[in-house]
Protein backbone atom coordinates (compact mmCIF):
# COMPACT_ATOMS: atom_id res chain seq x y z
CA UNK A 1 0.00 0.00 0.00
CA UNK A 2 1.49 3.32 -1.09
CA UNK A 3 0.95 6.26 1.21
CA UNK A 4 1.83 9.92 1.33
CA UNK A 5 1.32 12.51 4.03
CA UNK A 6 -0.24 15.26 1.91
CA UNK A 7 -3.94 15.84 1.36
CA UNK A 8 -4.68 17.61 -1.89
CA UNK A 9 -7.23 17.82 -4.66
CA UNK A 10 -6.76 14.82 -6.92
CA UNK A 11 -8.21 13.89 -10.29
CA UNK A 12 -10.37 10.78 -10.23
CA UNK A 13 -7.86 8.90 -12.34
CA UNK A 14 -5.08 9.34 -9.77
CA UNK A 15 -3.92 5.87 -8.73
CA UNK A 16 -2.02 6.83 -5.59
CA UNK A 17 -3.59 6.15 -2.19
CA UNK A 18 -2.83 8.75 0.47
CA UNK A 19 -3.56 6.66 3.55
CA UNK A 20 -3.90 3.06 4.46
CA UNK A 21 -6.89 4.01 6.63
CA UNK A 22 -9.04 7.04 7.28
CA UNK A 23 -11.01 7.11 10.54
CA UNK A 24 -14.01 9.41 10.91
CA UNK A 25 -14.25 10.71 14.48
CA UNK A 26 -11.84 11.21 17.39
CA UNK A 27 -14.11 10.11 20.20
CA UNK A 28 -13.74 7.09 22.47
CA UNK A 29 -13.84 4.58 19.60
CA UNK A 30 -11.89 6.67 17.07
CA UNK A 31 -8.96 7.30 19.41
CA UNK A 32 -8.62 3.63 20.22
CA UNK A 33 -8.99 2.61 16.57
CA UNK A 34 -6.19 5.02 15.65
CA UNK A 35 -3.96 3.53 18.34
CA UNK A 36 -4.58 -0.02 17.11
CA UNK A 37 -4.06 0.74 13.42
CA UNK A 38 -0.81 2.56 14.16
CA UNK A 39 0.37 -0.60 15.94
CA UNK A 40 0.11 -2.31 12.55
CA UNK A 41 2.45 0.28 11.07
CA UNK A 42 -0.26 1.77 8.86
CA UNK A 43 -0.56 5.36 7.75
CA UNK A 44 -3.75 6.68 9.31
CA UNK A 45 -5.58 9.98 9.28
CA UNK A 46 -8.46 10.81 11.62
CA UNK A 47 -10.89 13.54 10.63
CA UNK A 48 -12.67 15.19 13.56
CA UNK A 49 -15.26 17.97 13.33
CA UNK A 50 -14.44 19.39 16.77
CA UNK A 51 -11.41 21.36 17.85
CA UNK A 52 -10.40 18.63 20.31
CA UNK A 53 -10.71 14.94 21.05
CA UNK A 54 -13.47 13.28 23.02
CA UNK A 55 -16.49 12.90 20.75
CA UNK A 56 -19.51 12.74 23.05
CA UNK A 57 -17.43 14.16 25.89
CA UNK A 58 -16.14 17.03 23.75
CA UNK A 59 -19.53 18.16 22.44
CA UNK A 60 -21.90 17.51 25.34
CA UNK A 61 -20.87 20.16 27.86
CA UNK A 62 -24.38 20.85 29.10
CA UNK A 63 -24.84 21.31 32.85
CA UNK A 64 -24.97 17.99 34.68
CA UNK A 65 -23.49 15.88 31.87
CA UNK A 66 -21.90 12.77 33.36
CA UNK A 67 -21.49 8.99 33.12
CA UNK A 68 -24.19 6.52 33.99
CA UNK A 69 -21.56 3.77 33.74
CA UNK A 70 -19.12 3.46 36.64
CA UNK A 71 -16.07 5.54 35.71
CA UNK A 72 -13.66 2.74 36.48
CA UNK A 73 -15.48 0.43 34.06
CA UNK A 74 -15.64 3.09 31.36
CA UNK A 75 -11.95 3.91 30.89
CA UNK A 76 -9.80 2.09 28.36
CA UNK A 77 -8.46 -1.32 29.38
CA UNK A 78 -5.69 -1.76 26.79
CA UNK A 79 -2.82 -0.10 28.69
CA UNK A 80 -1.76 -1.17 32.17
CA UNK A 81 0.35 1.96 32.47
CA UNK A 82 -2.71 4.11 31.74
CA UNK A 83 -4.74 2.20 34.33
CA UNK A 84 -1.96 2.62 36.90
CA UNK A 85 -1.61 6.38 36.50
CA UNK A 86 -5.19 7.65 36.18
CA UNK A 87 -7.27 8.31 39.29
CA UNK A 88 -11.00 8.77 38.76
CA UNK A 89 -12.42 11.50 40.98
CA UNK A 90 -16.01 10.23 41.09
CA UNK A 91 -17.77 6.91 40.67
CA UNK A 92 -19.73 8.50 37.81
CA UNK A 93 -17.48 11.11 36.24
CA UNK A 94 -18.77 14.41 34.95
CA UNK A 95 -18.06 15.71 31.45
CA UNK A 96 -15.05 17.88 32.43
CA UNK A 97 -13.25 14.96 34.05
CA UNK A 98 -13.99 12.63 31.16
CA UNK A 99 -12.78 15.14 28.62
CA UNK A 100 -9.57 15.56 30.63
CA UNK A 101 -9.12 11.78 30.63
CA UNK A 102 -9.50 11.48 26.85
CA UNK A 103 -7.09 14.38 26.31
CA UNK A 104 -4.65 12.61 28.63
CA UNK A 105 -4.96 9.47 26.49
CA UNK A 106 -4.41 11.45 23.28
CA UNK A 107 -1.31 13.10 24.71
CA UNK A 108 0.12 9.96 26.31
CA UNK A 109 0.01 8.00 23.06
CA UNK A 110 0.81 10.98 20.80
CA UNK A 111 -2.42 10.52 18.88
CA UNK A 112 -2.96 14.15 17.83
CA UNK A 113 -0.30 14.05 15.13
CA UNK A 114 -2.60 11.85 13.04
CA UNK A 115 -5.81 13.80 13.75
CA UNK A 116 -7.04 16.67 11.61
CA UNK A 117 -9.42 18.79 13.69
CA UNK A 118 -12.17 21.18 12.56
CA UNK A 119 -12.79 18.92 9.59
CA UNK A 120 -15.98 17.14 8.64
CA UNK A 121 -16.19 14.37 6.08
CA UNK A 122 -18.86 15.45 3.60
CA UNK A 123 -18.75 12.48 1.24
CA UNK A 124 -16.98 9.20 0.60
CA UNK A 125 -17.03 7.32 -2.72
CA UNK A 126 -15.66 3.82 -3.26
CA UNK A 127 -13.50 3.54 -6.40
CA UNK A 128 -13.33 0.03 -7.79
CA UNK A 129 -10.39 0.79 -10.11
CA UNK A 130 -8.12 1.61 -7.15
CA UNK A 131 -9.95 -0.42 -4.50
CA UNK A 132 -9.93 2.65 -2.31
CA UNK A 133 -12.16 5.36 -0.92
CA UNK A 134 -12.22 8.88 -2.35
CA UNK A 135 -13.04 11.13 0.59
CA UNK A 136 -14.31 14.69 0.24
CA UNK A 137 -13.98 17.07 3.19
CA UNK A 138 -16.33 19.90 4.05
CA UNK A 139 -13.92 22.48 2.63
CA UNK A 140 -13.79 20.67 -0.73
CA UNK A 141 -10.39 19.04 -0.28
CA UNK A 142 -10.08 15.36 -1.06
CA UNK A 143 -7.92 12.41 -0.12
CA UNK A 144 -7.88 8.69 -0.80
CA UNK A 145 -7.63 5.76 1.57
CA UNK A 146 -7.58 2.00 1.22
CA UNK A 147 -9.87 1.53 4.23
CA UNK A 148 -12.60 3.80 5.54
CA UNK A 149 -13.34 3.27 9.24
CA UNK A 150 -16.35 5.01 10.75
CA UNK A 151 -16.19 5.90 14.44
CA UNK A 152 -19.06 8.37 14.28
CA UNK A 153 -20.79 7.44 17.51
CA UNK A 154 -24.24 6.17 18.38
CA UNK A 155 -25.67 9.45 19.68
CA UNK A 156 -23.90 12.19 17.74
CA UNK A 157 -26.39 13.53 15.16
CA UNK A 158 -28.33 16.08 17.19
CA UNK A 159 -31.88 17.00 16.17
CA UNK A 160 -34.03 20.04 16.80
CA UNK A 161 -37.80 19.66 17.12
CA UNK A 162 -40.14 20.17 14.18
CA UNK A 163 -41.74 23.24 15.71
CA UNK A 164 -42.45 26.39 13.66
CA UNK A 165 -40.27 29.31 14.63
CA UNK A 166 -37.19 27.38 15.81
CA UNK A 167 -34.34 29.74 15.08
CA UNK A 168 -36.49 32.84 15.43
CA UNK A 169 -36.17 33.17 19.19
CA UNK A 170 -34.35 36.40 20.07
CA UNK A 171 -33.00 35.24 23.42
CA UNK A 172 -30.24 32.70 24.03
CA UNK A 173 -30.93 29.19 22.77
CA UNK A 174 -28.88 25.99 22.85
CA UNK A 175 -29.14 22.37 21.88
CA UNK A 176 -27.55 20.37 24.69
CA UNK A 177 -25.22 18.59 22.25
CA UNK A 178 -23.75 21.89 21.03
CA UNK A 179 -23.34 23.48 24.43
CA UNK A 180 -20.84 26.37 24.40
CA UNK A 181 -17.43 26.09 26.01
CA UNK A 182 -17.90 29.38 27.86
CA UNK A 183 -19.94 29.21 31.09
CA UNK A 184 -23.68 29.89 30.80
CA UNK A 185 -25.43 31.55 33.74
CA UNK A 186 -29.07 30.80 34.57
CA UNK A 187 -29.19 33.01 37.65
CA UNK A 188 -32.45 34.92 37.78
CA UNK A 189 -33.37 34.00 34.21
CA UNK A 190 -36.57 32.61 32.75
CA UNK A 191 -35.45 29.32 31.22
CA UNK A 192 -37.32 26.75 29.14
CA UNK A 193 -36.13 23.18 28.67
CA UNK A 194 -37.80 21.13 25.93
CA UNK A 195 -37.29 17.40 26.41
CA UNK A 196 -36.93 15.08 29.40
CA UNK A 197 -34.79 12.21 28.16
CA UNK A 198 -31.53 11.33 29.90
CA UNK A 199 -29.89 14.58 28.80
CA UNK A 200 -32.89 16.68 29.74
CA UNK A 201 -33.06 15.11 33.20
CA UNK A 202 -29.42 15.94 33.91
CA UNK A 203 -29.79 19.47 32.54
CA UNK A 204 -33.04 20.25 34.35
CA UNK A 205 -31.62 19.15 37.70
CA UNK A 206 -28.74 21.62 37.40
CA UNK A 207 -30.60 24.55 35.82
CA UNK A 208 -33.26 24.43 38.53
CA UNK A 209 -30.65 25.25 41.17
CA UNK A 210 -30.18 28.85 40.01
CA UNK A 211 -32.81 29.75 37.41
CA UNK A 212 -35.25 32.45 38.35
CA UNK A 213 -38.00 30.47 36.62
CA UNK A 214 -37.66 27.08 34.92
CA UNK A 215 -40.42 25.72 32.69
CA UNK A 216 -40.04 22.12 31.53
CA UNK A 217 -41.91 21.01 28.41
CA UNK A 218 -42.25 17.27 28.10
CA UNK A 219 -44.15 14.85 25.90
CA UNK A 220 -42.97 11.44 27.08
CA UNK A 221 -42.08 10.98 30.76
CA UNK A 222 -39.18 8.72 31.68
CA UNK A 223 -38.67 5.91 34.15
CA UNK A 224 -35.64 7.25 36.02
CA UNK A 225 -33.75 5.88 39.01
CA UNK A 226 -31.22 7.38 41.43
CA UNK A 227 -27.56 7.52 40.35
CA UNK A 228 -26.13 7.68 43.90
CA UNK A 229 -22.85 9.24 42.79
CA UNK A 230 -19.97 9.81 45.21
CA UNK A 231 -16.36 10.92 45.30
CA UNK A 232 -13.65 8.24 45.19
CA UNK A 233 -11.12 8.61 48.03
CA UNK A 234 -7.51 7.64 47.27
CA UNK A 235 -7.71 4.43 49.30
CA UNK A 236 -10.80 3.31 47.37
CA UNK A 237 -9.17 4.18 44.04
CA UNK A 238 -6.19 2.06 45.02
CA UNK A 239 -8.53 -0.87 45.72
CA UNK A 240 -10.28 -0.36 42.40
CA UNK A 241 -6.95 -0.28 40.58
CA UNK A 242 -5.89 -3.53 42.22
CA UNK A 243 -9.16 -5.12 41.03
CA UNK A 244 -9.04 -3.96 37.40
CA UNK A 245 -8.37 -7.44 36.02
CA UNK A 246 -11.46 -8.81 37.75
CA UNK A 247 -13.53 -5.72 36.92
CA UNK A 248 -12.89 -5.96 33.19
CA UNK A 249 -13.35 -9.72 33.25
CA UNK A 250 -16.76 -9.21 34.85
CA UNK A 251 -17.69 -6.66 32.19
CA UNK A 252 -16.83 -9.23 29.53
CA UNK A 253 -19.17 -11.75 31.13
CA UNK A 254 -22.26 -9.57 31.52
CA UNK A 255 -25.02 -8.92 29.00
CA UNK A 256 -24.31 -5.22 28.56
CA UNK A 257 -20.61 -5.02 29.56
CA UNK A 258 -21.54 -3.38 32.88
CA UNK A 259 -20.59 -4.76 36.29
CA UNK A 260 -24.27 -5.56 36.82
CA UNK A 261 -25.72 -8.91 35.82
CA UNK A 262 -29.31 -10.13 35.94
CA UNK A 263 -30.56 -12.02 38.97
CA UNK A 264 -31.35 -15.60 37.85
CA UNK A 265 -34.69 -15.59 39.69
CA UNK A 266 -38.05 -14.66 38.23
CA UNK A 267 -39.84 -11.70 39.76
CA UNK A 268 -42.89 -13.97 39.93
CA UNK A 269 -41.19 -16.80 41.80
CA UNK A 270 -40.45 -14.89 45.00
CA UNK A 271 -42.78 -13.57 47.67
CA UNK A 272 -44.01 -10.00 47.57
CA UNK A 273 -41.87 -9.23 50.64
CA UNK A 274 -38.73 -10.66 48.98
CA UNK A 275 -39.47 -8.76 45.78
CA UNK A 276 -39.97 -5.44 47.54
CA UNK A 277 -36.84 -5.89 49.67
CA UNK A 278 -34.76 -6.69 46.59
CA UNK A 279 -36.08 -3.67 44.71
CA UNK A 280 -35.52 -1.38 47.68
CA UNK A 281 -31.93 -2.60 47.77
CA UNK A 282 -31.42 -1.96 44.04
CA UNK A 283 -33.09 1.47 44.21
CA UNK A 284 -30.67 2.44 46.95
CA UNK A 285 -27.51 1.28 45.15
CA UNK A 286 -25.39 3.20 42.62
CA UNK A 287 -25.69 2.74 38.90
CA UNK A 288 -27.64 0.48 36.59
CA UNK A 289 -28.27 -2.37 39.03
CA UNK A 290 -32.00 -1.70 39.06
CA UNK A 291 -32.04 -2.05 35.26
CA UNK A 292 -29.25 -4.49 34.39
CA UNK A 293 -29.09 -6.39 37.71
CA UNK A 294 -32.78 -6.96 38.27
CA UNK A 295 -34.82 -10.17 38.06
CA UNK A 296 -34.13 -11.96 34.79
CA UNK A 297 -37.67 -11.56 33.42
CA UNK A 298 -38.57 -7.90 34.01
CA UNK A 299 -37.81 -7.08 30.36
CA UNK A 300 -39.49 -10.23 29.04
CA UNK A 301 -42.62 -10.93 31.06
CA UNK A 302 -45.43 -8.38 31.06
CA UNK A 303 -46.56 -9.18 34.59
CA UNK A 304 -43.01 -8.96 35.96
CA UNK A 305 -42.51 -5.67 34.13
CA UNK A 306 -45.78 -4.31 35.49
CA UNK A 307 -44.67 -5.10 39.03
CA UNK A 308 -41.31 -3.32 38.73
CA UNK A 309 -43.03 -0.42 36.96
CA UNK A 310 -45.50 -0.12 39.84
CA UNK A 311 -42.60 -0.11 42.31
CA UNK A 312 -40.74 2.71 40.54
CA UNK A 313 -44.00 4.64 40.11
CA UNK A 314 -44.56 4.46 43.87
CA UNK A 315 -41.07 5.82 44.42
CA UNK A 316 -41.80 8.76 42.12
CA UNK A 317 -45.05 9.52 43.96
CA UNK A 318 -43.16 9.50 47.26
CA UNK A 319 -40.65 12.03 45.95
CA UNK A 320 -43.00 14.48 44.19
CA UNK A 321 -45.28 16.39 46.56
CA UNK A 322 -47.96 17.43 44.06
CA UNK A 323 -49.86 14.26 43.09
CA UNK A 324 -51.00 15.78 39.79
CA UNK A 325 -47.41 16.56 38.79
CA UNK A 326 -46.25 13.15 40.00
CA UNK A 327 -48.71 11.40 37.68
CA UNK A 328 -47.47 13.46 34.72
CA UNK A 329 -43.92 12.26 35.49
CA UNK A 330 -44.87 8.57 35.52
CA UNK A 331 -44.90 6.81 32.10
CA UNK A 332 -48.21 5.20 31.23
CA UNK A 333 -47.49 3.90 27.72
CA UNK A 334 -44.41 1.73 28.29
CA UNK A 335 -42.85 -0.25 31.11
CA UNK A 336 -39.77 0.29 33.21
CA UNK A 337 -36.53 -0.63 31.45
CA UNK A 338 -37.99 -0.95 27.97
CA UNK A 339 -36.18 2.29 27.15
CA UNK A 340 -32.67 3.08 28.34
CA UNK A 341 -33.16 4.12 31.97
CA UNK A 342 -31.87 7.61 32.84
CA UNK A 343 -30.07 7.85 36.17
CA UNK A 344 -30.71 11.02 38.14
CA UNK A 345 -29.53 12.97 41.16
CA UNK A 346 -32.55 14.71 42.67
CA UNK A 347 -34.49 15.14 39.44
CA UNK A 348 -37.95 14.43 40.84
CA UNK A 349 -37.44 16.77 43.79
CA UNK A 350 -36.90 19.61 41.30
CA UNK A 351 -40.67 19.68 40.73
CA UNK A 352 -41.20 20.48 44.41
CA UNK A 353 -39.45 23.81 43.93
CA UNK A 354 -41.61 26.95 43.58
CA UNK A 355 -39.51 28.17 40.62
CA UNK A 356 -40.21 25.08 38.47
CA UNK A 357 -43.25 24.41 36.29
CA UNK A 358 -44.03 21.30 34.22
CA UNK A 359 -45.95 21.64 30.95
CA UNK A 360 -47.38 18.40 29.58
CA UNK A 361 -47.33 18.62 25.79
CA UNK A 362 -49.92 15.87 25.45
CA UNK A 363 -52.36 18.29 27.08
CA UNK A 364 -51.11 21.62 25.69
CA UNK A 365 -48.89 21.13 22.63
CA UNK A 366 -46.40 23.76 21.55
CA UNK A 367 -47.78 25.73 18.60
CA UNK A 368 -44.63 27.66 17.77
CA UNK A 369 -41.47 29.30 19.02
CA UNK A 370 -41.93 33.07 19.08
CA UNK A 371 -39.27 35.79 19.16
CA UNK A 372 -39.90 36.12 22.91
CA UNK A 373 -40.64 32.56 23.95
CA UNK A 374 -42.95 29.59 23.39
CA UNK A 375 -46.63 29.64 22.45
CA UNK A 376 -48.87 26.75 23.47
CA UNK A 377 -52.57 26.35 22.84
CA UNK A 378 -53.38 28.06 26.13
CA UNK A 379 -50.58 30.52 26.83
CA UNK A 380 -47.70 32.63 25.56
CA UNK A 381 -44.63 31.85 27.68
CA UNK A 382 -41.85 34.45 27.72
CA UNK A 383 -38.26 33.28 28.23
CA UNK A 384 -34.73 34.59 28.34
CA UNK A 385 -33.33 31.23 27.28
CA UNK A 386 -34.54 28.05 25.54
CA UNK A 387 -32.64 24.78 25.93
CA UNK A 388 -33.40 22.01 23.44
CA UNK A 389 -32.81 18.62 25.05
CA UNK A 390 -34.39 17.01 22.02
CA UNK A 391 -31.93 14.22 21.45
CA UNK A 392 -30.44 12.59 18.41
CA UNK A 393 -31.09 10.86 15.15
CA UNK A 394 -29.58 7.80 16.78
CA UNK A 395 -27.31 5.07 15.43
CA UNK A 396 -27.78 5.69 11.69
CA UNK A 397 -28.17 9.47 11.83
CA UNK A 398 -24.45 10.26 11.73
CA UNK A 399 -24.07 8.02 8.66
CA UNK A 400 -27.00 9.72 6.93
CA UNK A 401 -25.24 13.08 7.23
CA UNK A 402 -22.34 11.87 5.08
CA UNK A 403 -22.90 11.05 1.41
CA UNK A 404 -21.40 7.55 1.47
CA UNK A 405 -21.51 5.68 -1.84
CA UNK A 406 -20.31 2.19 -2.54
CA UNK A 407 -20.14 -0.11 -5.57
CA UNK A 408 -21.96 1.27 -8.64
CA UNK A 409 -22.59 4.51 -6.74
CA UNK A 410 -25.10 2.90 -4.38
CA UNK A 411 -25.99 5.29 -1.56
CA UNK A 412 -25.73 4.01 2.01
CA UNK A 413 -28.58 6.30 2.99
CA UNK A 414 -30.82 4.73 0.36
CA UNK A 415 -29.64 1.21 1.15
CA UNK A 416 -30.71 1.70 4.76
CA UNK A 417 -33.95 3.55 3.96
CA UNK A 418 -36.03 0.65 5.31
CA UNK A 419 -33.65 -0.09 8.15
CA UNK A 420 -29.95 -0.95 8.40
CA UNK A 421 -28.55 -4.15 6.95
CA UNK A 422 -25.08 -5.14 8.16
CA UNK A 423 -22.73 -8.00 8.83
CA UNK A 424 -21.93 -8.04 12.56
CA UNK A 425 -22.71 -4.33 12.76
CA UNK A 426 -19.26 -3.80 11.23
CA UNK A 427 -19.58 -4.26 7.45
CA UNK A 428 -22.12 -3.58 4.71
CA UNK A 429 -22.39 -5.42 1.41
CA UNK A 430 -21.74 -3.18 -1.62
CA UNK A 431 -19.39 -1.08 0.53
CA UNK A 432 -15.96 -2.76 0.29
CA UNK A 433 -13.20 -1.71 2.69
CA UNK A 434 -15.69 0.24 4.85
CA UNK A 435 -15.61 -0.88 8.47
CA UNK A 436 -17.83 0.48 11.23
CA UNK A 437 -16.81 0.69 14.87
CA UNK A 438 -20.09 0.41 16.80
CA UNK A 439 -22.30 0.51 13.74
CA UNK A 440 -25.97 -0.49 13.57
CA UNK A 441 -26.67 -4.08 14.73
CA UNK A 442 -23.52 -4.23 16.86
CA UNK A 443 -23.59 -5.22 20.51
CA UNK A 444 -24.21 -2.08 22.56
CA UNK A 445 -23.86 -1.48 26.29
CA UNK A 446 -21.06 0.06 28.34
CA UNK A 447 -19.66 1.92 25.36
CA UNK A 448 -15.85 1.67 25.70
CA UNK A 449 -16.03 -2.02 26.56
CA UNK A 450 -18.01 -2.69 23.40
CA UNK A 451 -16.04 -0.21 21.27
CA UNK A 452 -12.67 -1.69 22.21
CA UNK A 453 -13.86 -5.09 21.06
CA UNK A 454 -15.28 -3.72 17.81
CA UNK A 455 -12.07 -1.81 17.03
CA UNK A 456 -10.00 -4.90 17.82
CA UNK A 457 -12.07 -6.95 15.35
CA UNK A 458 -11.64 -4.27 12.67
CA UNK A 459 -7.89 -4.26 13.35
CA UNK A 460 -7.74 -8.04 13.07
CA UNK A 461 -9.45 -8.03 9.69
CA UNK A 462 -7.17 -5.30 8.33
CA UNK A 463 -4.12 -7.22 9.60
CA UNK A 464 -5.45 -10.36 7.88
CA UNK A 465 -5.82 -8.44 4.61
CA UNK A 466 -2.39 -6.82 4.86
CA UNK A 467 -0.59 -10.06 5.63
CA UNK A 468 -2.14 -11.75 2.59
CA UNK A 469 -1.81 -8.85 0.18
CA UNK A 470 -5.58 -8.37 -0.03
CA UNK A 471 -6.85 -4.95 -1.07
CA UNK A 472 -10.60 -5.56 -1.09
CA UNK A 473 -12.75 -6.93 1.77
CA UNK A 474 -16.52 -6.89 1.61
CA UNK A 475 -19.41 -8.57 3.36
CA UNK A 476 -21.43 -10.74 1.02
CA UNK A 477 -25.12 -9.98 0.58
CA UNK A 478 -25.91 -13.43 2.00
CA UNK A 479 -23.89 -12.76 5.16
CA UNK A 480 -25.52 -9.36 5.66
CA UNK A 481 -29.02 -10.74 5.23
CA UNK A 482 -28.29 -13.62 7.61
CA UNK A 483 -26.91 -11.33 10.33
CA UNK A 484 -29.72 -8.79 9.96
CA UNK A 485 -32.29 -11.57 10.21
CA UNK A 486 -30.54 -12.90 13.31
CA UNK A 487 -30.54 -9.45 14.91
CA UNK A 488 -34.27 -9.16 14.33
CA UNK A 489 -34.87 -12.67 15.67
CA UNK A 490 -33.00 -11.97 18.91
CA UNK A 491 -35.31 -9.01 19.60
CA UNK A 492 -38.45 -11.11 19.38
CA UNK A 493 -40.18 -11.42 22.73
CA UNK A 494 -38.30 -8.47 24.24
CA UNK A 495 -40.59 -5.74 25.50
CA UNK A 496 -38.26 -2.96 24.30
CA UNK A 497 -38.98 -3.91 20.68
CA UNK A 498 -42.60 -2.81 21.17
CA UNK A 499 -41.67 0.68 22.37
CA UNK A 500 -40.89 3.84 20.43
CA UNK A 501 -37.39 5.01 21.34
CA UNK A 502 -34.03 5.77 19.80
CA UNK A 503 -33.14 2.11 20.35
CA UNK A 504 -35.90 1.16 17.91
CA UNK A 505 -35.00 3.87 15.41
CA UNK A 506 -37.80 6.30 16.23
CA UNK A 507 -37.28 10.05 15.92
CA UNK A 508 -40.37 12.12 15.24
CA UNK A 509 -38.19 15.05 14.17
CA UNK A 510 -36.52 13.18 11.30
CA UNK A 511 -38.30 12.31 8.09
CA UNK A 512 -38.55 8.55 7.56
CA UNK A 513 -37.74 7.69 11.19
CA UNK A 514 -41.30 7.08 12.42
CA UNK A 515 -41.37 3.30 11.90
CA UNK A 516 -39.86 0.96 14.49
CA UNK A 517 -36.77 -0.91 13.32
CA UNK A 518 -34.35 -3.06 15.25
CA UNK A 519 -31.14 -1.03 15.45
CA UNK A 520 -28.96 -3.04 17.84
CA UNK A 521 -28.07 -6.62 18.63
CA UNK A 522 -30.13 -7.82 21.58
CA UNK A 523 -28.47 -11.15 22.32
CA UNK A 524 -25.97 -9.70 24.78
CA UNK A 525 -22.32 -8.92 24.30
CA UNK A 526 -20.93 -12.39 25.13
CA UNK A 527 -23.06 -13.87 22.33
CA UNK A 528 -22.11 -11.03 20.01
CA UNK A 529 -18.43 -11.75 20.56
CA UNK A 530 -19.02 -15.44 19.85
CA UNK A 531 -20.39 -14.58 16.41
CA UNK A 532 -17.55 -12.15 15.66
CA UNK A 533 -14.86 -14.58 16.80
CA UNK A 534 -16.38 -17.40 14.78
CA UNK A 535 -16.28 -15.23 11.66
CA UNK A 536 -12.57 -14.52 12.18
CA UNK A 537 -11.70 -18.08 13.15
CA UNK A 538 -13.03 -19.51 9.90
CA UNK A 539 -10.84 -17.21 7.83
CA UNK A 540 -13.57 -14.66 7.14
CA UNK A 541 -15.30 -17.03 4.73
CA UNK A 542 -18.46 -14.94 4.93
CA UNK A 543 -16.60 -12.10 3.23
CA UNK A 544 -15.63 -11.53 -0.38
CA UNK A 545 -11.82 -11.14 -0.32
CA UNK A 546 -9.56 -10.11 -3.18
Amino acid sequence: MVASQAIADKPETEMQVDFDAVVIGAGVSGLYQLYRLRELGLTVRVFEAGTGVGGTWYWNRYPGARFDSESWTYGYSFSQELLDEWDWEEHFAGQPETERYLNHVADKFDLRRDIQFKTRVAAAQYRENTRSWDITLDDGRRCTSRFLVTAVGVLSAATLPNIPGVGGFQGASFHTHYWPKDPVSFAGKRVAVIGTGATGIQTITEVAKTAGRLTVFHRTPQWAAPLHNAKIPKEEMDRIRADYVDIFARCQETFGCFIHTADPRSALDVTEEEREAFWEKLYGEPGFGIWMGNFRDILLDRQANRLISDFVARKTRERVKDPVVAEKLIPKTYGFGTRRVPLESGYFEVYNQPNVELVDLTETPIECITPTGIKTGTRDHEFDMIIYATGFDAITGAFDRIDIRGVDNVSLRNKWANGPQTFLGIMVDDFPNMLMVMGPHAGLGNFPRAAEYSADWVTGLIRFARDRGLTRVEATAEASVAWTDHVIETSEGLLFAEVDSWMTGINRNVEGKQVRRIMRYSGGHPKFREHCEAAAANGYRELALA
